[in-house]
């Protein structure tokens, strides 16, 4: 995101903040609704502000591109499961701790929680080989590993500028929810994503120990 725009996060309780955080989740789901609907060349940032009833500038004060906005959803979930993170239990196990954090943000996302309808995940699919998409998703995903690492260094006393462990934990977990969430999309028959993110945290946590029956060399 553009430096100067408004950026997700801050207290949950305030009003502001909280108008703030819905405008923004409409542009996305405007802008993400409009490119299953008519393909993503075809939609203009003004379209997504009409959709969601708001002036082009407001978008602008959100998102620098319709790419920015189509992508948001996915960094803003990393940015809530870093708040999340930073309110689990203090002596709750790292990994516990990350899978709950990382699941929170996805408690009503019906998607997640269910097998998605087959023309829903075409267009997901069609949506998620664009270019463009892509390098935004990397770009934005970057920052969100960072504030992640930050949490994670608070919670091990580690320091997260010196120090390995916190950026390879937050690494690694954005691995585990990139290779879920293409799992999610190959898939022949529709799964849900929250099985399939739990199982991937857990295998990364535990060491990635070679699955029974596999050769190890």
């Amino acid at each position: 995101m553009s430096e100067g725009r408004t950026v997700e996060g801050g207290p949950r309780g305030g009003l502001r903040e909280r108008k703030k955080r819905a405008t923004r989740e409409a542009l996305t789901l405007a802008a993400l609704r409009l490119a299953l609907e008519r393909g993503l060349e075809n939609v203009r940032v003004e379209d997504i502000a009409a959709e969601a009833e708001v002036t082009t500038r407001t978008f602008n004060n959100y998102f620098s591109s319709k790419y920015e906005a189509v992508v948001a959803r996915h960094v803003d979930r990393m940015r809530q499961a870093a708040e999340e993170l930073r309110t689990r239990p203090v002596g709750e196990p790292l990994w516990e701790a990350v899978t709950h954090a990382l699941l929170a943000p996805l408690a009503g996302a019906d998607r997640a929680h269910e097998s998605p309808a087959p023309e829903v995940l075409a267009g997901i699919r069609l949506i998620a080989g664009e270019p463009a998409l892509q390098a935004e998703a990397l770009k934005a995903g970057l920052a969100a590993d960072g504030e992640f690492a930050a949490v994670v260094a608070e919670r091990t006393g580690t320091d997260g500028d010196r120090d390995l462990y916190p950026r390879l934990v937050a690494g690694a977990v954005a691995v585990a929810v990139h290779v879920a969430t293409d799992q999610w999309l190959r898939a022949d028959s529709p799964v849900a994503l929250v099985p399939l993110l739990r199982e991937a945290v857990g295998q990364v946590a535990a060491g990635l120990p070679v699955p029974a029956g596999g050769l190890s060399r």
